[in-house]
């Protein structure tokens, strides 16, 4: 059996092989023209492939994958005139064409030739794949000029350049580049001249910060940086008008010894009057007067009904002013009295967008015509706030391991502006009404047998709440806020019937915009169990494993139905396993099923058990990431988390107790654990789309105290869209003990996922991914040493799961479809680990939104 399926395997890629092989990459190169295989360079004779000298080419390659040019092929395999070909077959075929008209039209029959059926393969190739690039000689002539120029801006002003083509293959070119450098020139004086007598004075008080330093290599990139940064410090330091075209330089290497003399020179300020154009000196702006305009008026005083002056800003409004000013005042950051400053200015609308309740401000500088000196602004900021009451309704269609199909909504108002201090409240409703699996679905005859309802209300307050002068430890460009919030989630039907009550009291805050900072002062959650004998109805993996025992075992009759299984509504699944553990049948202790029976017990009860966890934790996060399409950056995020130590404080004066030993408030037992998490995500900008995404977690929980173990609501799980996509979620680990259990969970977790994306056509991309991780019980109350987790000899438990994906880009957000294959799978015995799944039928397929990580 196992030669002919890898016999079958070997005939299939050989096939495919030769489809693909069989397609000349120069099929559609024309007569007399060749195709460009590849550019080599050489700089000072030795072999250069950085990204850096690389584009400075003007004619690349066919893009190819691991050295196949998928792309060239896929155009190649298109037919050149589909349309046409159609058109002589109807010419060869007279009664197929007359056939064709008597059963459609003559004008239908036309049409075919463009339609999908006849051109929409060829199309659809053509759009996938890749044009051959036809070498072109004016194109490697632009790229000798460009690549002097390159190496020129880096100091070398001595470089020679030049190419050599290897033609030896029939239609198909080589191009080598070779690049000789000579010495790099160095700064040997940097002198400074500015004609503006105030930026003069000023540039004089920032001297050392300048980006260029005497003897350093001659570089345009970093001479440009220095006019950015004189251009920043001016415009932040009064100068309004000032602009980076008056910065230029002189640069003067007569000495002939590789050494270069540098002028800096800044010019006066131009003035166009007429035909005529003068200069004057640049002055330094002072801000004479801050306004703010709300309701979306603006300075037509004819639409101002109320004013106010509040901490040196004017504050106007069409009808009346609906903020406190002191919520207004502590947003703008531009001063009455102070230079102009374009830091400032942004940091004003950052913080004023911050408030969430108006869209995008206007910030506009007027000169102040009251100043015979012309040396001071007017600052007009014009608010445009979004409406009192928004209405968010949503819908989506859903699908789980659980439910088969589901409708999810919610009904949601914003309110802004609450309490006239830019709060704002979040109420709404949400709903699923669904379709259980087979194995879930409970006795009724229904199609819809779920029903989840529940709602939330969370308020926001754009600064710390309860606490005042906090501007020593975090000032205002740090954009704090306050969220309050409590929901309430009420789930029938199927499973245990959850009803889930969460309160959370958060700080938040950020600083040097990178920064990140969330602290939940407290994290309420109660969780109550209103179905727990229906647990081996859900759970079926422990369901079955305790029925094979019942049956190898002296059990009492009254237990089993007329199918010869234990009874579940009837209790005989429970009373079974407490026969077994008060040593009412002939299973003895040091049986392997004495213990199975008592992780099943276990389990069950820590599953039906109800929760109330009352926990506090910090979040900080730091992102280099410039902008949303910055695909060179890291992010760092850590987490602390504990719980029940202040249910514990107040438990101490209750000496109630359950049955289990554990103290309780309000008669359920509290959980009591630490935890913490670390998280680092990588991107390296490959160029030409090309990315390559790496990711990092740990993260352990260990109980204590009151508790044993981790509630479900708060331990880890591996496997699905986003994490180990071989595995479907819940359904790896813990360890290497396979998954036995619907879903599996476990208080320690590692994961490492290496993503490479690269672009197909368009907004198509694809990726080739590799996970690898595991879920671990540590520190708690699982003794199984397949799940456990016992030293550096469980990191061979880590499984590994690799794929391919394909991804659609809207811009806005990216829609994915991933197949991962079981790689290695601690579960399966030794020999059997490697590549044993790593076939078809064991596919996971995973549909996401976004990037996994």
């Amino acid at each position: 059996m196992t030669l002919k399926n890898n016999l079958s395997k070997v005939v299939f890629i050989t096939v495919i092989s030769s489809i693909f092989l069989a397609c000349s990459l120069t099929k559609r190169v024309p007569a007399n023209e060749r195709l460009l295989m590849e550019n080599k360079i050489l700089v000072n004779d030795k072999s250069e492939s950085s990204e850096a000298i690389t584009t400075q080419l003007y004619q690349q390659p066919n893009s190819n994958i691991l050295g196949y040019r998928l792309r060239l092929h896929l155009y190649n395999m298109a037919k050149v005139n589909p349309d046409s070909s159609y058109q002589a077959w109807l010419d060869k075929h007279p009664k197929n064409e007359r056939f064709l008209t008597n059963l459609l039209s003559a004008k239908q029959v036309d049409r075919l030739g463009t339609s999908f059926f006849v051109s929409g393969l060829g199309r659809t190739l053509k759009d996938l794949g890749e044009a051959p690039v036809i070498y072109d000689k004016e194109r490697t002539n632009k790229s000798v000029t460009k690549l002097k120029n390159h190496y020129f801006n880096q100091g070398y002003f001595n470089t020679k350049v030049s190419f050599e083509l290897d033609s030896l293959h029939p239609k198909e070119i080589k191009a080598l580049y070779k690049i000789s450098t000579g010495n790099p020139y160095v700064y040997d004086s940097i002198s400074v001249v500015v004609h503006s007598p105030q930026l003069d004075s000023l540039y004089k008080t920032n001297k050392r910060a300048s980006v260029i330093k005497k003897a350093e290599q001659y570089n345009a990139t970093k001479l440009d940086e220095e006019r950015d940064r004189i251009t920043s410090f001016f415009r932040n330091n009064g100068a309004y008008d000032f602009q980076k075209t008056y910065i230029n330089y002189e640069v003067d290497t007569l000495k002939n010894n590789h050494t270069a003399d540098i002028l800096l020179n800044i010019e006066n300020k131009n003035i166009k009057e007429g035909d005529t154009l003068r200069t004057e000196p640049f002055k330094l702006y002072k801000i004479s007067q801050v306004n703010v305009f709300t309701s979306n008026t603006s300075s037509d005083a004819s639409v101002i009904t109320d004013s106010i002056q509040y901490k040196n800003i004017n504050i106007y409004s069409k009808g009346t002013l609906n903020y406190k000013p002191k919520v207004l005042s502590n947003a703008i950051f531009i001063d009455k009295d102070g230079y102009f400053s374009d830091i400032r200015r942004t940091i004003t609308s950052r913080s004023l967008s911050n408030l969430k309740v108006f869209k995008y401000p206007s910030i506009e500088y007027i000169p102040d015509t009251r100043d015979s000196l012309g040396k001071t602004l007017i600052a007009n900021i014009t608010l445009n706030p979004k409406p009192r009451a928004m209405f968010t309704p949503t819908i989506d269609v859903t699908h789980s391991n659980i439910q088969d199909f589901g409708i999810e909504g919610s009904l949601g108002y914003l309110f802004n502006n609450v309490f006239r201090g830019a709060e704002v409240l979040n109420v709404s409703i949400r709903g699923n009404i669904g379709s259980s699996s087979t194995k879930y679905r409970n006795n009724k005859n229904t199609f819809f047998d779920i029903l989840e309802y529940g709602a939330d209300v969370k308020l926001t307050f754009p600064r710390f709440l309860f606490f005042s002068n906090t501007d020593r430890l975090i000032d205002r460009t740090s954009f704090p806020n306050t969220t309050l919030s409590v929901g309430f989630f009420n789930q029938q039907n199927i499973g245990l019937d959850k009803q889930n009550l969460t309160g959370i009291y958060n700080y938040s805050w950020s600083y040097k915009r990178r920064n990140t900072l969330s602290l939940d002062v407290f994290n309420l959650q109660f969780v109550r169990n209103m179905n727990p004998g229906n647990y081996f109805k859900v759970y079926r993996s422990s369901y079955n494993s305790l029925n094979t025992i019942a049956d190898q075992t002296n059990t009492n009759p009254a237990y089993f139905d007329e199918n010869g299984d234990l009874t579940i509504a009837e209790g005989g699944a429970d009373a079974f396993i407490s026969d077994v553990l008060d040593g009412n049948t002939d299973i003895p202790q040091n049986d392997p099923k004495y213990q199975s029976v008592r992780s099943i017990s276990e389990r069950k009860q820590r599953l039906t058990e109800n929760n109330l966890i009352l926990a506090s934790n910090i979040v900080y996060t730091y992102s280099n990431r410039f902008n949303i399409k910055d695909q060179d950056f890291f992010t760092f995020r850590t987490k602390i988390e504990s719980a029940g130590n202040v249910l514990n404080a107040l438990a101490k004066s209750n000496s109630k107790l359950n049955d289990n030993g554990k103290r309780t408030v309000l008669d359920v037992a509290y959980s009591q654990y630490i935890k913490g998490e670390v998280d680092f995500v990588k991107y390296f900008d490959l160029g030409n789309k090309n990315v390559l995404a790496l990711r990092a977690f740990g993260g352990i929980a260990i109980p204590y105290g009151n508790s044993n173990n981790i509630p479900f609501s708060r331990s880890y799980f591996a496997g699905g869209s986003n994490d180990n996509r071989a595995w479907q979620s819940y359904r790896l680990g813990p360890g290497r003990s396979g998954g036995v259990n619907d879903f599996n969970e476990a208080n320690m977790k590692l994961a490492f996922n290496a993503e490479y994306r690269f672009n197909v056509t368009g907004p198509w991309n694809m990726a080739v991914f590799a996970d690898a991780g595991n879920i671990w019980n540590t520190l708690d109350n699982v003794t199984d040493e397949k799940m456990t987790f016992n030293g550096i000899k469980s990191l061979q438990d880590i499984a590994l799961g690799t794929g391919l994906g394909v991804r659609y880009d809207f811009s806005f957000f990216v829609i994915r479809l991933d197949a991962g294959f079981k790689t290695y799978n601690p579960a399966n015995d030794a020999g059997r680990q490697w590549f044993k799944e790593w076939n078809l039928s064991k596919t996971v397929l995973n549909v996401g939104i976004n990037y996994p990580f």
